[in-house]
């Protein structure tokens, strides 16, 4: 019976306040047109569907990744519409077009949905979400105390308060911060308050870092997150991250896919027998990908088993445990022979980051998750 009914394609540019809407009739030919805009509510976007709806049409929907989230997306699929969330930076755009508003964004996802011409982005469950967040506010919360340390030291800079100690934010250089006293009073003040700032951040992330272990053991993915700790200088934060970050790792259906995604592979720019080959694309997911390149720097060191590796490896199956003694066979002598052939050191830790990937897809796809 729906093979009969007739399809349309709804576009929608989403913002906080509003939605665009625009809808294309199937077929090469069919009319594409402006619907309108209403609401960004719930009640707003359910009276419009009743009204399609009506029209005994097949409705498609499709909107940009944005910061509206997921909550549109997960409404449609729960009412058992077919909605896709449209990757901003895969949409194709005409270079000759100068003129950009609500209305013309929306005409274009109807278009090219039609099309399928859009690529889809991964939306995480809500769970994996919730926990994409709470990692993320602890990745927010480093980046706030590390500022906090730079003005800080920056401070002390300027009123010739030399530390002369061997490393820096160690009980001995908060002991000296201590006896540090400021000429006037107001700098006094000054210098307090940016001692309390670094304080209150190196305390923040210690809650968060509490929180997200107490999570990540109610989690479906706390199996893979054990399993990928097997790798060396793949800690239990790191393994979460990754999880929230990439969820599912079958939905890649080879390394190559994977690397791709997280901008690990070169850029190339070829034309005729011209081959021309650049640094790495950075597309994707910039905070997966950064933290493949913070575990990459551990495998400069010669391969072993530590015994903090030992601890980890407590439970997990044998072939976990061989996939990563071979990650550390291979990518210790690759990082050796690469600096031997005088690479530079991040053009090196970024080349073992790649290959770290792929031992990472081979572990978390092997380990199911909790249903």
């Amino acid at each position: 019976m729906k093979k009969n009914l007739r399809t349309k394609f709804v576009g929608m540019d989403v913002h906080q306040k509003s939605i665009s809407l625009a809808i294309a009739d199937d077929g090469p030919d069919g009319e594409v047109r402006l619907y309108g805009t209403i609401k960004n509510t719930g009640e707003a976007i359910d009276k419009v569907i009743r009204k399609l709806v009506s029209t005994g049409a097949e409705l498609h929907f499709v909107y940009e990744a944005g910061p509206c989230g997921f909550a549109l997306y997960r409404h449609l699929i729960g009412n058992g519409f077919c909605c896709i969330v449209a990757a901003p930076s895969m949409i194709p755009k005409k270079s000759g077009v100068r003129i950009k508003n609500d209305n013309r964004d929306a005409i274009a996802l109807a278009r090219l949905l039609r099309a399928g011409e859009l690529t889809a982005i991964y939306v995480p469950d809500s769970e994996d979400e919730a926990m994409r967040d709470l990692t993320r506010a602890r990745n927010d919360a480093r980046i706030a105390a590390r500022k906090a340390k730079q003005r800080l030291h920056s401070f002390l800079l300027r009123n010739e308060c030399i530390y002369t100690g061997k490393k820096k934010w160690t009980k001995s250089h908060f002991n000296w911060l201590a006896q540090l006293t400021m000429k006037h009073p107001a700098q006094q003040v000054a210098f307090q308050e940016y001692i309390e700032a670094v304080n209150e951040c190196t305390e923040r992330i210690t809650r968060l870092d509490e929180q997200i272990l107490k999570a990540a053991d109610e989690w479906r993915w706390a199996p893979t997150v054990k399993a990928l700790q097997a790798l060396r200088g793949v800690s239990l934060l790191t393994a979460v991250n990754m999880m929230a970050e990439i969820g599912d790792f079958n939905r890649f259906h080879n390394p190559r896919e994977l690397m791709a995604y997280l901008g690990l592979v070169p850029s190339e720019h070829s034309s005729g027998n011209r081959i021309r080959r650049g640094g790495i694309t950075k597309t994707g997911n910039s905070h997966a990908r950064r933290i493949c390149v913070e575990s990459a720097w551990s495998y400069r060191y010669q391969a072993r088993i530590t015994q903090l590796l030992l601890k980890r490896h407590e439970g997990l199956p044998k072939d976990v445990l061989q996939i990563a003694w071979k990650a550390q066979l291979r990518l210790c002598t690759r990082y050796r022979r690469l600096r031997a052939r005088g690479k530079a050191t991040q053009v090196v830790v970024v080349a073992i980051a790649r290959e770290l990937v792929a031992f990472m897809w081979d572990i978390a796809r092997r380990i199911p998750a909790v249903a």
